[in-house]
């Protein structure tokens, strides 16, 4: 069992939230005006927002800091014009991960007439030297239709950080083994239930595990899917 000083849960509903007529978004940390103590940043990864989009509605964000932000598509897909001003369409079962500048804006849209559409944006730390431009890394697929196993859907050249999703059947075990002692991990669950380090996760909920050499967890439901991240 960990201690409570190794883990630290985020749940579902006690989320931060940002509302408008046309964009929601839950925030895991800290994330504009929404402040609370217990919402630092947890080492390198510092936006964790489960965002929806209404129909043919755009948002946009910019950072206060050299960031790199990974979009993971949920539901439906969504068109991001990066700071340099190029776009690219992403939809389920796609990543895309490129770094922002200060004072520079990015724009997300939902391109589609009549869903709405939900996805993930991660942010992490990155090293300001050599940050002179914004830089895009290729788009990344990944296949659920292979079950009870992580696929990796990004790894991050600056922070040597990596993200792993996956869907399982109920009843299922798995696990992931950290590829540096240093590291820390964080679990979300996107879908389903799990038990993540004998503690209990519903849908959105998250955990941040650190001093730990693996992550151990078993599905409670059919087609529930895990993100795993190393940070």
């Amino acid at each position: 069992m960990l201690t409570e000083t190794e883990a630290r849960i985020y749940l579902s509903d006690q989320r931060g939230c940002t509302q408008s007529a046309d964009y929601r978004s839950f925030h895991t940390f800290n994330f504009g005006s929404y402040r609370h103590e217990s919402r630092q940043p947890f080492g390198a990864l510092t936006v964790f927002n489960d965002d929806t989009l209404l129909p043919g509605k755009s948002h946009t964000l910019a950072v206060s800091a050299p960031t790199e932000v990974m979009l993971i598509p949920v539901i439906g897909g969504i068109e991001l014009v990066d700071g340099l001003g190029e776009s690219v369409f992403m939809g389920a079962g796609e990543v895309f991960h490129f770094t922002v500048l200060p004072d520079q804006e990015y724009h997300i849209s939902n391109p589609f007439e009549t869903e709405a559409v939900n996805y993930l944006l991660l942010g992490m730390n990155t090293d300001p030297v050599g940050s002179e431009s914004s830089e895009r890394f290729p788009l990344t697929t990944f296949d659920l239709q292979y079950r009870n196993q992580l696929v990796p859907v990004f790894y991050s050249l600056d922070r040597n950080s990596l993200g792993f999703i996956g869907k399982y059947e109920g009843r299922h075990e798995g696990g992931y083994t950290l590829r540096n002692a240093q590291k820390r991990a964080f679990v979300f669950v996107i879908e389903g239930a799990f038990e993540v380090q004998d503690r209990l996760l519903h849908p959105r909920d998250g955990l941040a595990l650190w001093n730990l050499d693996a992550v151990e967890f078993e599905a409670l439901s059919a087609d529930a899917i895990l993100l795993v991240l190393e940070v």
